[in-house]
């Protein structure tokens, strides 16, 4: 039996330390500058129902290893479908004891999410008729990014995902959230488009999710802190976007990231920027979240990151900078590796199908948040 590892290919990592037998030892590379690693994806070859483990061996050193507990990985026989495998974390190794469906059997981190995915739902936006794409800039890489914009409205809406690139479900949540964005029979979708104006950046960092990264761009800049002073020469992904929202203004943001530790699905806010409580902002955000967490209960609002306390917060975050800057209601959404711990799903856990679910039901919350801001 002749059994090869292969990375080579859009998002992938891994690297292949030996096989013997069905035996594999892998290590995950570093994204570039050093500082983080996590992401991982690759595709076994020949191994077709033969029991194998496969033993990332560097898992320890990776920039979460506390969050490997209770993981477990996503595989695929066909890249379309992503079940979840037998995995542990022993002794510093995260190991996968799988036998493969396939003889071309993939393994990633989370479901992956290609460029090519990415430029189809660009090419859906536009042919639905009811967004607008436009060029914000080029990466450091030269890849194009664009921005979506949908509706004709007052008020001015930003959702942005995918900062971080081996967060894919950002892309899968933006997939359910620009269909119904752009259904043209959906009412409260239409009503959105009618009261907001919505700018969407569906991915942020292409060059990171491309080179299989976890965390940084081409250059090893993690855009969600470049936001206090981005630049052309390390973060044009963040200047762009930042110039932009400049010139259209701000009534709220929506950052949408995931999380390798917490099993659950929460909000983040800017509760630590300096004067948050004189201001609109703590009782907007509160509707928003509450709208959010009533449209789809998979969004809970029990767990979640510690509060900043009052003139702590990080400015360098996008939900930070932009809440101080334009005095909007801003939020991080988080979703999880794992599984969502309050509605478990055996097979498949936190899934993409789960994500574009949850990126549908934030039309709900946005319809609340506009009416009540044009009260």
């Amino acid at each position: 039996m002749n059994l090869y590892i292969d990375d080579n290919f859009d998002s992938g990592n891994i690297q292949l330390n030996s096989i013997e037998g069905t035996e594999i030892t892998l290590e995950i590379r570093p994204d570039v500058g050093g500082e983080h690693m996590q992401w991982f994806h690759f595709r076994l070859d020949g191994a077709m129902g033969s029991p194998c483990t496969l033993r990332i061996v560097n898992a320890a050193k990776t920039s979460y290893p506390h969050a490997w507990e209770n993981y477990h990985v996503c595989s695929s026989s066909d890249r379309d479908t992503w079940e979840r495998v037998h995995t542990r974390y022993e002794n510093g190794e995260l190991i996968i004891e799988h036998t493969p469906d396939s003889n071309a059997q993939s393994y990633a981190y989370f479901a992956p999410y290609s460029h090519e995915q990415h430029l189809d739902l660009l090419a859906f936006c536009e042919a639905t008729g009811l967004a607008d794409i436009s060029r914000l800039g080029t990466t450091l890489d030269g890849r194009a990014m664009h921005k979506v914009t949908g509706g004709t409205g007052p008020l001015t809406y930003w959702v942005i995902g995918r900062q971080h690139p081996g967060e894919t479900m950002a892309s899968w949540w933006m997939e359910g959230f620009l269909d119904r964005l752009l259904s043209p029979t959906d009412a409260l979708a239409r009503e959105l488009r009618q009261k907001a104006t919505v700018h969407v950046v569906p991915h942020m960092n292409l060059d990171g999710a491309i080179r299989g990264h976890l965390r940084t761009n081409a250059v090893g800049a993690n855009l969600n802190r470049e936001w206090d002073t981005p630049t052309l020469e390390r973060s044009p992904e963040v200047y762009y976007t930042l110039e932009s929202m400049r010139e259209t203004g701000m009534h709220f943001c929506l950052d949408v990231h995931g999380d390798e530790a917490l099993p659950y699905i929460f909000l983040s806010g800017p509760e630590g920027i300096v004067g948050y409580d004189d201001t609109h902002i703590p009782a907007q955000c509160e509707l928003f979240g509450k709208a959010y967490e009533g449209a789809n209960p998979d969004l809970q609002r029990v767990h979640g990151y510690p509060l900043t306390p009052p003139g702590k917060a990080n400015m360098s975050m996008c939900t930070n900078a932009v809440a101080g800057e334009f005095q909007c209601p801003a939020y991080t959404l988080e979703m999880p590796f794992k599984d969502n711990d309050n509605a478990p799903e055996l097979h498949q856990g936190w899934s993409p199908d789960r994500c574009a679910e949850l990126g549908r039901s934030v039309i709900d919350a946005l319809v609340a948040l506009a009416r009540e801001q044009q009260k």
